[in-house]
């Protein structure tokens, strides 16, 4: 499965292991030949069938190419490789190997690391030249010693011949001189590249730390909202069991101060979340899209408001590509907690709006025991078999006008659901509902 190409909140896009720098590509090139001997053959992507019975270095020395395409088109190898590839410990001191496994699990530094890669590339680079010319240096040095001698003998010899051999030597004189200066030019700008990297690292983390400050505070403030409406929604709930048994109390002014903070509880709602009123009420939505002119089969949206709309709708069936969603919005997670993030969420989602939800996970290299959440099917594929055969089965197994939204960036699956009738949205689409 393909993974969306960003998240919400989350670190820098894929990048395509194409386009990395040699060091870097030669090290996740090695990671997945060695990888691949450890998948089951029937978990092999189909271009690597040919060379997977080779041994590890004759892998990565005849197949590069079919290993970088695996890399960057089939995100389970991808995982399996991430998986399977050297620790962070392990890579410390070597930056093309740091930055080869940030780019591989998707870190959020990925960019910071190649740059880094890069920046080594090019101050070896201007090292090799520093070196060269001053071995061009003590080679004129050397020639000049060596004519300096003979005209030392031609001069003992003969003193007549003597004004050429000074001209030359003044012209390797000048000449040292200028590759001298030269020398020292791109010392300096050795120097202030160096300097302005250092400058460009510290403004970089300053502003992750500010985005990391101001995503907590609006975390922050979302939990103090939602505590605020579960504490208004059990006061509302007490109230209805109090009419619905026709008891009334002996101080109804207690009732009324209750009834009071209900709604002030209510009015601080709106206004945290600027509900200021308008628009097309819910049944009319519904209505609309219940209309002659209905959905086309195989709709895809990229707005998470129109997703929501979907998902309102009576008798709904969410069916969601597990970890193609996870990978897109927390790849720093392990495959455990990345699966007991989403059920969490799409439990969450369910007890808002209703919704039927069905989520698969790659299941042949799981062994722990599958998340729970409440009104979420949660499935794992068999063995030999992938997620995304198990969505198209679930889809074909749904009854015809049934609203069926999946939610995959795998091209594969939307176009295959789409077909049968699906509504399709990317992971970042569903995501963003948050």
């Amino acid at each position: 499965m393909q993974q969306a190409a960003d998240g919400p909140g989350d670190p820098a896009p894929r990048v395509a292991v194409g386009g990395l720098p040699d060091e870097v590509r030669n090290r996740l090139v090695t990671w997945a030949a060695e990888a691949l001997g450890a998948i089951p053959v029937a978990q092999v992507p189909t271009t690597l069938v040919r060379i997977a019975r080779f041994a590890p270095a004759k892998r990565a020395r005849l197949a590069g190419p079919a290993l970088v395409h695996a890399l960057d088109e089939d995100a389970a190898f991808r995982a399996v490789v991430a998986e399977r590839a050297p620790g962070p410990d392990a890579v410390v001191g070597d930056v093309a190997a740091a930055a080869a496994r940030a780019v591989l699990v998707g870190a959020p530094d990925a960019d910071d690391r190649l740059s880094a890669v890069r920046e080594q590339a090019s101050a070896a680079g201007a090292r090799q030249q520093v070196a060269a010319l001053q071995d061009e240096v003590a080679r004129l040095t050397e020639r000049i010693d060596r004519l300096t001698g003979e005209l030392h003998e031609a001069r003992t010899a003969q003193a007549a011949p003597v004004t050429a051999a000074s001209a030359e030597a003044d012209k390797l004189r000048t000449r040292l001189r200028e590759q001298g200066t030269r020398l020292r030019r791109l010392h300096d700008e050795t120097a202030a590249l160096r300097e302005q990297t250092e400058r460009a690292t510290a403004d970089h983390e300053s502003a992750l730390a500010a985005v990391r400050a101001e995503g907590q505070r609006w975390r922050q403030r979302a939990e103090e909202a939602t505590a605020r409406l579960e504490a208004a929604n059990r006061t509302v709930a007490d109230l209805r069991q109090v009419a619905a048994s026709g008891r009334r109390t002996v101080d109804d002014r207690r009732v009324e101060l209750l009834l009071e903070a209900v709604e002030g509880a209510a009015a601080g709602l709106r206004r945290e979340w600027q509900l200021t009123g308008g628009g097309v009420d819910p049944a009319d939505r519904v209505a609309a899209r219940w209309a002659p002119v209905a959905v086309e089969p195989g709709e895809r949206t990229a707005d998470p408001g129109r997703l929501a709309a979907w998902l309102a709708v009576p008798g709904a069936h969410l069916l969601v590509d597990g970890y193609n969603v996870t990978k897109t919005g927390y790849p720093e997670l392990s495959l455990a907690e990345q699966r007991e993030r989403l059920v969490r969420f799409l439990a969450s989602l369910a007890a808002r709006t209703s919704v039927d939800v069905t989520v698969v996970f790659d299941g042949a290299a799981v062994s722990a025991a599958r998340p729970v959440g409440r009104r979420v099917r949660v499935l794992f594929s068999p063995p030999g078999t992938l997620a995304d055969d198990v969505l198209r089965q679930l889809v074909a197994a749904e009854p015809a006008g049934r609203v069926l939204v999946v939610v995959s960036s795998d091209r594969e699956v939307v176009e295959s659901v789409a077909r049968a009738g699906a509504r399709t949205a990317a992971s970042t689409v569903l995501l963003g509902l948050r």
